[in-house]
């Protein structure tokens, strides 16, 4: 009897936060690949969506933001609300320059208890502070660590918004990054119609971090128009209904000659 109460209680609870903390296994790109190309950020095969995390950032968005002028580019970024009610002006500058704003959570934290009503309030109220800056409702989310919890994919569906991960990534927030490992960090997993995850802070990274990030641009932009492939916002990648025409082009029109990868080459020192 002793040893049977024990149990009773610890096999609910085992399978409650397994119920919870499941859906995570979609980090690993294998997995979401796989099982949900969508979540992937799978989108038209002759498009990039080329997106920003944990913005904004009053030091270093503005740097992304002329750097992506210069290239005639357009970007989705995934901002923090707690952020956004302290920095509303890059993120009103961000939508007017025309980039997407979209959700990345209240707070950038880790959510390895079930807490569905917070993940919910959370989540409406970044939404709320997005609405109340840019006059946009935003569509996506993405959750910080792209940790997916079966509260937070509730939560995102009922405050109406899609979650999209990435296909590929540049691991911008380390401290042995450079404009070059970026680059090639990005482009050894990444084909037509993929989701590319930068960060245009340094927020929850290495100080001064998004320097590499900032420095690989526009030769990932040059690579990706070189090998025919248009760059734009989510908005544009066809992610939720890939289309049968080729989304519309945000950027200069025509291909930017290949240039070879060179590690070690860096635009910004």
């Amino acid at each position: 009897m002793s040893d049977s109460l024990p149990r009773a209680v610890a096999l609910p609870l085992a399978a409650g936060v397994l119920a919870h903390i499941g859906p995570a296994a979609t980090w690993l790109p294998v997995v979401r690949r796989r099982l949900s190309p969508r979540l992937a950020g799978a989108g038209h095969p002759r498009h990039v969506a080329l997106t920003f995390d944990d913005g904004p950032d009053p030091v270093s968005t503005p740097r992304f933001l002329d750097a992506l002028d210069g290239l005639g580019a357009r970007a989705t970024f995934f901002v923090l609300g707690d952020a956004v009610v302290r920095y509303p002006g890059v993120v009103r500058e961000t939508a007017r320059r025309g980039h997407e704003v979209a959700v990345h959570g209240w707070s950038h934290d880790r959510p390895w208890l079930p807490t569905p009503a917070r993940d919910l309030r959370s989540l409406r109220r970044a939404v709320e502070a997005v609405q109340d800056v840019t006059g946009v409702t935003p569509r996506w989310y993405r959750p910080p660590y792209g940790i997916l919890t079966s509260g937070r994919w509730a939560a995102a569906r009922a405050a109406g918004l899609r979650t999209v991960l990435w296909t590929a990534w540049g691991r911008d927030w380390t401290a042995t990054a450079t404009p070059a490992s970026v680059r090639a960090t990005v482009e050894a997993d990444l084909g037509g119609g993929g989701t590319v995850l930068l960060h245009d802070t340094d927020r929850t990274a290495v100080p001064g971090s998004w320097r590499a990030a900032l420095g690989a641009l526009p030769d990932l932009v040059a690579d990706w128009r070189a090998a025919g492939w248009t760059v734009g916002p989510l908005a544009d990648h066809g992610t939720a209904d890939v289309h049968a025409t080729a989304p519309r082009v945000l950027g200069r029109a025509g291909a930017v000659p290949h240039r070879p990868l060179e590690q070690g080459r860096s635009r910004h020192g």
